[in-house]
């Protein structure tokens, strides 16, 4: 299986019965590559998706995109990541060590997490994000950054939540194409909503929030692509074929039901409760029933 590599614009897509009007990015023709370069340190740089989560191995540690990324580009790895980083976290603890490792390319890969805050403020996420990526590519770095799918789709939820939820998503978007628009040529874009086989179930961990092994090659292999098209040399291609991690058995799933699913539930509850409320009245207003 081939991933497309995919450099992004914003452009307006016509909004449709059950979602909003998405500043999506749509590939446009990359420019002309320079001279192959070498990527001597990769930094992964976000939440529990950079961690590896979902693609477990055997030991109990994680691997994730970011440690195939950095096998296929022949890099050191340097990752700061951890469980439940927000994008005001990547900025304030995990970006001081990235820049210190004077990366060559660095992957942000944050944001689904304030989407699930009832804190949730798309201003302060582009500034965020801006500073991140200034500061990545002052110390020299190829910035990749991702534009998260419509995860509605993955992992299903109520009504009203499912079209907040997808609201903020667009939101999270739209800043990272504002951030993307002052530094075009230095920054990539992975739009996780065009990637081949994103959807699919295969592709996604019991919990249906973070990538299976076969979604981390995924990512990997989609991230890869956009820098072989940058003209960074990927001696390794990311293999789609799962291979190297733990298998999931049914006695795992239901292990992680009872003892990760309904605590994270029950942790999250005071958040999503007023993102659901919030949902319901923005969709009462829109139909003129409030």
């Amino acid at each position: 299986m081939s991933v497309q590599p995919l450099i992004m614009r914003p452009l307006t897509v016509p909004p449709s019965a059950d979602r909003p009007s998405v500043p999506h990015l749509s590939p446009v023709p990359a420019p002309s590559a320079p001279a192959s370069r070498t990527a001597r340190v990769l930094a992964a740089l976000g939440d529990s998706t950079a961690v590896g989560l979902g693609d477990p191995v055997s030991g109990g540690a994680w691997r994730g995109f970011a440690v195939l990324l950095a096998e296929a580009l022949g890099a050191e790895l340097v990752n700061p990541s951890f469980t439940g980083a927000r994008m005001a976290d990547v900025r304030r603890a995990q970006l001081p060590a990235a820049v210190a490792a004077a990366p060559d390319v660095a992957v942000v890969f944050v944001g689904m997490n304030d989407t699930l805050r009832s804190d949730f403020d798309p201003a302060r996420l582009r500034d965020d994000c801006a500073a991140i990526v200034a500061a990545l590519r002052e110390a020299g770095a190829y910035v990749l950054l991702v534009r998260y799918h419509d995860h509605t789709r993955v992992f299903p939820l109520p009504a009203p939540l499912r079209r907040a939820l997808q609201r903020r998503v667009v939101a999270l978007n739209a800043a990272t194409a504002a951030v993307v628009e002052d530094d075009p040529g230095g920054i990539a874009v992975l739009d996780l909503d065009l990637l081949p086989g994103g959807y699919e179930r295969a592709s996604w961990a019991v919990d249906r929030l973070h990538p299976s092994e076969r979604g981390h090659r995924l990512l990997a292999g989609g991230l890869a692509a956009l820098l072989a098209d940058a003209g960074f040399a990927v001696p390794r291609p990311v293999s789609p074929e799962c291979g190297g991690g733990r298998e999931v058995t049914a006695l795992h799933r239901a292990a992680w039901l009872i003892f990760r699913g309904v605590p994270w539930l029950v942790r999250r509850g005071g958040d999503l409760g007023p993102v659901i409320l919030a949902g319901l009245v923005s969709e009462l207003r829109a139909t003129g029933q409030g």
